[in-house]
């Protein structure tokens, strides 16, 4: 699934709906076998009641999907369970929502997902560019351990590159 507006191979534009009152991820059954998302039968059926508490005629859920979700830079696995949605694609429960918690402005209608958590993609990807930063901060330290001599360790700060290209004024 994607949110660019076109398709590209392996890759399938759905409209979803972020729905506080569901408390799942759904996928529509009839959207579902026409895309030919993998389908799964559950190992356990899942009960599906309505808002009210009575049991929902549609009856259980019976199956899934799996699949990688990606939304302007945020990309997660996620498992969909298959429902009839009436003319909905795709329902993005509570249980998601309070997981992302996204960003929301209802005036524009645009959805941000800036808080993941770090089993989304986004984050992974965060945490990565962090161990690469650092690691070329270790091989920049290394450097000035073998041009400076360690008599002039303490003093680091200022023979560092930024440091080195800044001046310095100081009142007489």
């Amino acid at each position: 699934m994607n949110e660019g507006g076109v398709e590209k191979a392996g890759e399938i534009v759905v409209k979803a709906l972020l729905d506080s009152r569901a408390t799942g991820l759904f996928i529509n059954t009839t959207f579902a076998k026409e895309k030919r998302f993998k389908i799964e039968k559950l190992k356990k059926p899942l009960l599906v009641r309505n808002i009210d508490g009575t049991v929902n005629v549609e009856g259980a859920i019976m199956h899934q999907v799996k699949c990688n979700m990606f939304f302007k830079g945020h990309v997660e696995r996620a498992r969909i369970d298959v429902y009839n949605l009436g003319k909905m694609e795709v329902i993005l429960g509570i249980l998601w929502l309070a997981v992302h918690n996204p960003e929301i402005n209802w005036e524009k209608g645009e959805v941000k997902i800036i808080r993941c958590l770090p089993i989304c993609g986004k984050r992974k990807q965060e945490v990565k560019e962090k161990v690469v930063k650092r690691t070329k901060e270790d091989k920049n330290k290394e450097v000035l351990r073998k041009l400076v001599p360690k008599k002039f360790w303490r003093w680091k700060k200022i023979f560092g590159k930024k440091e080195s290209e800044r001046i310095l004024m100081q009142k007489a």
